[in-house]
């Protein structure tokens, strides 16, 4: 998996003694990243890879706050829309993908001229975390899957709920428990299955968890310097947009959305589980009412930006923008600190 992710160093641009540059743009969901990715990239003729886990898969429109046709027609955009909505992207997925993607962007770059070699900037942006560290910092080298295991604990889910395997995590692993959402079943069973399967034949030896496997053996992304902006709003004021955002795609059209995909591709599209689109389902099953499930749609997202918050806070060297993505003051702050650095 290392080697797959592994990103040769990179001939530097003629006349240039630094590494190209990646701006990172990150935060909580609502913060405004797509509007401060759209403002460095129209100033240094950049290009956006996207960062968002569910906005990677087609059809899937309403719910993830894609950018809009025009605003994709006038920056170039990479891994949106790209994925079947029957598909699974794991984050080594994405990391090599991603990271061929910047690879190509610089490559670009290096054939123009010096005077054209700034107008192309690769502008990484999405608030999927696990996804942005597997790019950055590379993946540990984790044991094969074992599926009877899975199937086990998938069935364990089911007959107990997942807050059950949510404390099987944290009695192995409760960093990983810490970082997991406890509706998150596909990596809960991924870092149980970690533990699991990497303990230590020794009786004496404590058991290796994912946590402790993933300080190990990764492979960083190479050949590039990464410049990290972290937007940081005011909390109440973030969680009132949440609320007006999540209100809004139901207005615009998120249940029909739903029922037409869950109608073409039944429950087994995995984006289907993903907020917004969860709660509308519940709708769709009369497990809740409409405002209801506005209402659980708006407390969910607001609890993903916490979890989001306290992730990137782990995020080294990041200069963070004391507002949101679109004021026109945060915008020129974020363009003064790439011009400063590229």
């Amino acid at each position: 998996m290392e080697r797959a992710l592994k990103l040769p160093g990179l001939p530097k641009p003629p006349g240039l003694d630094r590494e190209p540059l990646v701006v990172v743009v990150l935060g909580p969901t609502a913060s405004g990243k797509t509007a401060l990715a759209l403002g460095i990239a129209r100033r240094f003729g950049g290009e956006i890879v996207n960062c968002d886990s569910v906005a990677m898969y087609r059809e899937f429109d309403v719910g993830t706050a894609k950018p809009s046709a025009a605003e994709r027609a006038e920056v170039p955009h990479h891994l949106l829309d790209c994925v079947d909505p029957l598909a699974d992207v794991s984050a080594g997925e994405y990391a090599r993908q991603a990271r061929q993607v910047l690879r190509e962007i610089v490559l670009r770059e290096t054939a123009l001229s010096e005077d054209e070699q700034r107008r192309h900037l690769p502008i990484v942006s999405g608030g999927t975390g696990l996804y942005l560290r597997a790019l950055i910092d590379g993946l540990f080298p984790g044991p094969q899957r074992s599926e009877e295991l899975r199937n086990k604990l998938r069935a364990r889910a089911e007959k107990c709920g997942t807050e059950h395997l949510h404390r099987i995590l944290r009695r192995l692993d409760s960093s990983a428990a810490d970082r997991i959402h406890a509706h998150d079943v596909p990596k809960m069973i991924r870092a149980i299955e970690v533990c699991l399967v990497s303990r230590q034949p020794s009786p004496r030896t404590s058991p290796r968890n994912m946590t402790e496997l993933w300080q190990q053996g990764r492979e960083p992304l190479r050949g590039f310097r990464i410049l990290r902006l972290g937007l940081n709003p005011e909390r109440e004021v973030l969680y009132a947009r949440i609320n007006q955002r999540a209100a809004k795609m139901f207005d615009e059209g998120l249940i029909a959305e739903t029922e037409r995909l869950l109608a073409k591709y039944g429950d087994e599209a995995r984006p289907l589980a993903s907020l917004g689109y969860k709660q509308a389902m519940q709708f769709l099953r009369g497990e809740l009412d409409r405002e209801s499930a506005i209402a659980a749609a708006q407390q969910a997202h607001r609890n993903y930006a916490k979890r989001q918050i306290t992730w990137f806070r782990r995020e080294p060297d990041v200069h963070w923008l004391a507002g949101f993505g679109d004021e026109s003051a945060i915008q020129a702050e974020g363009i003064a600190t790439v011009e400063r650095n590229i």
